[in-house]
């Protein structure tokens, strides 16, 4: 374009020039040469976060950590959490699994589920309070807090009252015995946000194949209810309708439930188009050996339970666990021979895997070991009414379940888009 004087005269798109119709000419980098994009303010600081952020690998399919490592090691937490009732060793429990959530997971639906179990083990936490104040608690105490009415029962509920004295060393038992079992739900929280339920599904053995599918619907069940349930509040905030209350819950409430119905039926139909419960033709010796197998397996895993928690048992539970475990799997190996089913694709379980379900399984059997020979430390007393400390050795082996944040690969995100640079007024 020229000038009446004709002088070219040079447009400009944002801070770039315009070529020939107006549109902006491509930097250096792009064609080789012409103007080059001046660089914004904080992107060699940009750069330098992607560069130490890429020293971290993404999880591919190639490299992803099996879900059985998840759940062992999240049940590795989970059993720590039950040998102690410490509260500061129970809240480092929590900050070890919430940190890896944090670190590890990744953007599906139903990784989007350990906020709601964190938030079921505060409101397990804060029933079991209640329990102790409204019904009492068997935990003898002299420092009273408050004293409440007391309801009179009949002479056959001896035992239980209603109301009456409630004291401090009552309520601190309270709360550690809810700690405890809030933090077991967040482990098991951690496990379901951690874990593809798919992908655990497809590693089972064929003989426990039907009943994964049950335990792996029900366990998909809430994490889906609870992202429909987010969609559809942000969509009435969107339209400025209100979301809570008696009237918002019904209205959410219905189409989630409709959700839910629609997406049975489809798993129904896509389960029998795939050929789901049909079955091999197998010996009558096979099926007799298998259900003999599993049943005499799973005895001897209960007997040799009880031999190992008893003191009389201790020579014979062993030997029998071990020998009923034996059972159980052969009775497991024979009975996937009914499965049809073929893997497509299976997941190899590598060394991160083994990294993984190494440090739950270290952190529960340090925290079984401590708990025998120092139990004082893990189950603070509360009569007479003692501060709890932090042992060192425990909380050192609570801290080896933070492994999974440093070896494991970084799940994929979805960039986020640059923010438009603002034109400055001439």
């Amino acid at each position: 374009m020229r000038s009446g004087d004709g002088e070219p005269v040079t447009t400009t798109v944002g801070n770039r020039p315009a070529g020939r119709w107006g549109s902006p000419r491509s930097s250096g980098a792009e064609s080789g040469g012409g103007w080059a994009q001046p660089p914004t303010p904080g992107a060699a600081k940009t750069g330098a976060r992607l560069r130490r952020r890429n020293l971290t690998p993404k999880a591919t399919r190639t490299n992803a950590v099996h879900p059985g490592a998840w759940w062992i090691w999240a049940l590795g937490l989970g059993t720590a959490a039950t040998r102690t009732t410490n509260p500061l060793l129970l809240a480092l429990l929590i900050g070890v699994a919430g940190y890896v959530v944090a670190a590890r997971r990744s953007e599906a639906p139903w990784a989007r589920s350990y906020g709601a179990f964190v938030k079921l083990g505060i409101a397990v936490l804060g029933i079991r309070l209640a329990f102790a104040i409204i019904l009492g608690s068997p935990i003898p105490g002299t420092h009273v807090i408050v004293t409440l009415p007391e309801v009179p029962l009949p002479h056959w509920a001896q035992g239980i009252r209603i109301g009456g004295r409630v004291t401090a060393e009552g309520l601190v038992f309270a709360l550690y015995d809810g700690l405890k079992l809030a933090t077991l739900l967040i482990c098991v929280g951690a496990a379901n946000a951690l874990a593809n339920p798919a992908r655990l599904l497809k590693s089972l053995p064929g003989a426990l194949y039907e009943a994964g599918v049950a335990v792996v619907v029900a366990l998909t069940f809430a994490p889906n209810l609870i992202a429909d349930a987010q969609r559809l509040r942000a969509a009435r905030r969107l339209r400025g309708r209100s979301d809570r209350g008696l009237r918002g819950l019904l209205h959410v409430g219905l189409p989630v439930l409709e959700g839910a119905l629609e997406r049975s039926v489809a798993l129904a139909a896509s389960m029998d188009a795939r050929g789901y419960g049909r079955t091999a033709e197998v010996p009558p010796a096979v099926r007799r050996t298998t259900a003999a197998l599993t049943l005499g397996g799973l005895l001897g895993v209960c007997a040799g339970t009880y031999g190992l928690l008893t003191a009389e048992g201790g020579t014979y539970g062993l030997p029998v666990l071990l020998a009923g475990l034996a059972a159980a799997l052969g009775g497991l190996w024979l009975g996937g021979r009914r499965s049809l089913r073929t893997r497509y694709r299976p997941d190899a379980w590598g060394v991160r895997a083994w990294l993984v379900t190494g440090s739950g399984v270290a952190v529960a059997a340090l925290l079984i070991v401590s708990a025998s020979y120092d139990p004082s430390a893990l189950r603070p007393g509360v009569v007479p009414l003692v501060a709890p400390t932090l042992p060192l050795r425990p909380a050192a082996a609570i801290l080896l379940g933070l492994l999974p944040a440093f070896v494991t690969p970084a799940p994929a995100r979805t960039p986020t888009p640059a923010p438009t640079p603002r034109k400055q007024p001439s």
